[in-house]
């Protein structure tokens, strides 16, 4: 094995990432809240606001008062995420990324742009940063 270079930061593992696409806002936050381990290092971005009965309602708002930052919830304007919402998911992912989530949702409000958007995703930075993994349809 090659020596590594002193005060060389280790290489991160790439965060596993499920994008979240279909149904209504809460049939997404119910698919998501399905796969979240309790007390795993997990890491919600959700486009859009909730609806009443979304799964993950008030888990954001909660998550500042928890003694586990995970699973860390956030919620981001709804836009096209590889348009005109890029800046906002850039920010919010380099953000996410600083955590070192074990597992990343990235809920979408429109999937209409879903393969732009892996392709993005796919794309450096961030494609040595996250491992995708197949999309769920809520």
């Amino acid at each position: 094995m090659p020596a590594s270079r002193a005060g060389a930061a280790p290489a991160r593992r790439a965060v596993p990432t499920t994008l979240v696409h279909g149904g209504n806002a809460g049939a997404r936050e119910a698919a998501i809240a399905a796969l979240l381990r309790a007390g795993a290092a997990d890491a919600v971005i959700l486009e859009g606001l909730a609806d009443g009965g979304a799964a993950l309602a008030e888990a954001g708002s909660s998550a500042a008062a928890a003694p586990s930052p995970f699973p860390h919830i956030v919620r981001i304007a709804p836009g096209c995420l590889c348009c005109s919402g890029n800046l906002v998911l850039r920010v919010t992912l380099n953000r996410v990324l600083r955590l070192a989530p074990a597992q990343l949702y990235i809920s979408l409000a429109n999937a209409s742009h879903l393969e732009q958007l892996r392709l993005w995703l796919s794309d450096a930075p961030y494609g040595e940063l996250l491992a995708l993994q197949p999309d769920i349809a809520a």
